[in-house]
């Protein structure tokens, strides 16, 4: 029996959860999400819980039994309080800023790089060398995050580049260390 998916996901108060048509709904205070669970499992929602139980032990039921709870627990989640991404700009002349819904950046190529917002998700720029995203699905935050992210990568030998807030970027030293 999986660890993860035998444990059920405790509903707070705000959030609502419905099985309709067999898809899986989520109420809360920040909005509402939509999962349709994989046929090989069953969703039963109860009054303060929701609980998910695979049909069979074939391969693919044991695998997507944890799956679907942890996707249930994280819809629970982002409807109550939401996700956050937190993205850090470091380089002389980098720069970041929002219009409209549209993320303008400006890190080192010739143009200016232009990535629109996708709809759900909220980004602020704090300051020029910040960037926050947030929304209710976490995996739409973290795949803009990643998106933003992969435009400039860090580099090793002098830090430049877009990077998570708080990562360690493994630097590399130049060739005046053979010296």
């Amino acid at each position: 029996m999986s660890r993860v998916g035998k444990s059920p996901v405790p509903l707070p108060k705000g959030v609502k959860a419905s099985l309709e048509n067999g898809d899986f709904r989520v109420e809360g205070p920040l909005g509402k999400l939509e999962l349709s669970p994989h046929p090989n499992v069953s969703v039963e929602v109860g009054e303060a819980e929701v609980r998910v139980a695979r049909q069979d032990d074939t391969r693919i039921s044991r695998s997507v039994h944890g799956l679907t709870r942890a996707l249930i627990a994280n819809m629970v989640v982002g409807v109550e309080k939401g996700y956050e991404k937190k993205l850090e700009i470091v380089g002389v002349g980098y720069i970041a800023a929002v219009q409209k819904d549209v993320l303008q950046l400006r890190v080192g190529f010739a143009n200016e790089l232009q990535v629109p917002i996708p709809s759900g998700l909220t980004v602020t720029c704090p300051d020029q060398t910040h960037i926050s995203i947030k929304g209710i699905d976490k995996q739409q935050v973290g795949q803009f995050a990643a998106e933003v992210r992969a435009l400039r990568k860090p580099e090793p030998y002098k830090g430049k580049g877009i990077r998570y807030e708080n990562e360690q970027v493994r630097r590399k030293a130049g060739k005046a260390v053979t010296k």
